[in-house]
């Protein structure tokens, strides 16, 4: 099963909004089993974007003006920013974030065919 808007916050556009971005942050969050850790933790995190965009407090003000007063927002994706977006693609990652490849390297060092290391 798929996590929902209604178990993101009450505004339905707002948390629908809200799983669109983070389906294109990390994507395997939305195949976790229901009720798993994986799952409650990716809720966790979702509804704490959820409640801060909802207040819209000072972090998200884009601009001001004062002349005909007004204020301009930023976007949803910078909700992510930081811890967020790092808690998300840890729980796919399976908590390696350091953006490093992985995979096998050779053992063999290619210069040791240029120069034998003698020791």
């Amino acid at each position: 099963m798929t996590i929902t808007h209604d178990e993101v916050g009450n505004d339905e556009d707002l948390a629908r909004e809200i799983l669109v971005v983070a389906r294109g942050i990390a994507p395997c969050v939305f195949t976790f089993a229901d009720d798993s850790e994986e799952q409650k933790d990716a809720l966790a995190i979702l509804r704490r974007v959820y409640k801060h965009v909802q207040g819209r407090g000072p972090t998200y003000v884009k601009s001001q003006r004062v002349g005909s007063a007004g204020v301009d927002y930023r976007d949803i994706d910078s909700a992510f920013d930081g811890q967020p977006r790092t808690g998300l693609r840890a729980l796919c990652t399976g908590g390696q974030t350091s953006g490093h490849s992985l995979g096998s390297f050779p053992a063999d060092r290619p210069i040791g065919r240029i120069w034998a290391e003698r020791y």
